[in-house]
């Protein structure tokens, strides 16, 4: 298939290019710079000149708390993006997959999300990514995943592993959970959905749930450091107090995927495991002092 990845530039993106690229399709890597999907007619003639059989939609602004300082430029890039592509696939017939996230819920229910559990954000970014969903034809795939981490780009891996070493002490929030997920691994799973065609609301994450505090504890084990350098925050004592509201429980059951007997992803354990052994060959020795840490992006 020729498919056409905007968004080609960011952590997910880079590895969806690789992945399809793997499997033998023809690629056509969009990043910011040479597409931007909020200018309706960039996107009509990139995919007119390209032509491709599918859209896969990584662009996202993902900034949670700059988006409540700017909510047109979210809206912008995250809902009506979404319109521009899904318009400009229906011309030359092309299958859109878009990529969404666990910040559609609200984080009030006390077990997993399923994909038809009803969205209720509580933030911009939330809000946008949920109104991009509602620019999708029926036959479009929706992915949604949840605390995302790549080899490329920033990301709360590489984020602890620095830190790490300039600093004795780090602080966590633990009374937020959700399902981390290991970028190229979700990246596989798009590719298979993308191939075999599958319409609908799909939950991709790697399989656990966890808190951030949770995370960086491994994230500092696996890198031979020790976890006990990393201590639990709440929420509500972060200084300052984020604009954005996130969810308390975002954790996404893979629901569709395990009724329809299709591949799930291994325990983010495993693939955070192996994300470290590539990102920690810089960690340096702490300088003696703590840190309490700003909250990750959204995705």
């Amino acid at each position: 298939m020729r498919v056409l990845v905007s968004g080609a530039g960011g952590q997910l993106g880079r590895e969806l290019v690789h992945a399809f690229t793997a499997a033998g399709h023809e690629v056509v890597a969009a990043d910011r710079r040479r597409l931007d999907v909020g200018d309706r007619q960039a996107v009509l003639q990139a995919l007119d000149g390209v032509s491709p059989e599918v859209v896969v939609n990584a662009a996202a602004w993902t900034a949670v708390d700059a988006c409540e300082d700017d909510p047109d430029r979210a809206w912008r890039v995250n809902a009506l993006g979404v319109r521009h592509l899904a318009e400009g696939a229906r011309l030359v017939g092309a299958r859109v997959c878009h990529i969404s996230t666990d910040y559609v819920f609200d984080g009030t229910k006390t077990e997993p999300y399923v994909e038809w559990d009803a969205p209720n954000p509580h933030s911009v970014y939330g809000r946008s990514k949920l109104g991009g969903e509602a620019e999708l034809d029926p036959e479009a795939t929706l992915v949604r995943t949840s605390w995302l981490c790549g080899r490329s780009g920033p990301n709360l891996v590489k984020t602890v592993l620095r830190l790490a070493g300039e600093h004795d002490e780090l602080a966590f929030v633990d009374d937020q959970r959700g399902s981390p997920t290991a970028a190229c691994d979700l990246a596989g799973s798009v590719v298979r959905l993308v191939a075999d065609r599958l319409p609908g609301t799909f939950h991709v994450t790697n399989h656990g749930s966890a808190s951030w505090f949770d995370v960086a504890r491994t994230v500092m084990s696996s890198a031979g450091l020790d976890p006990a350098r990393v201590r639990p925050v709440a929420t509500a004592d972060l200084v300052p107090p984020r604009p954005a509201a996130r969810p308390a429980n975002s954790v996404l059951d893979n629901a569709a995927l395990r009724l329809m007997g299709l591949p799930l992803l291994p325990p983010w354990e495993e693939s955070f495991d192996r994300l470290v052994r590539i990102c920690s060959t810089n960690v340096k020795r702490p300088l003696g002092t703590s840190l309490s840490l700003r909250l990750p992006h959204g995705r």
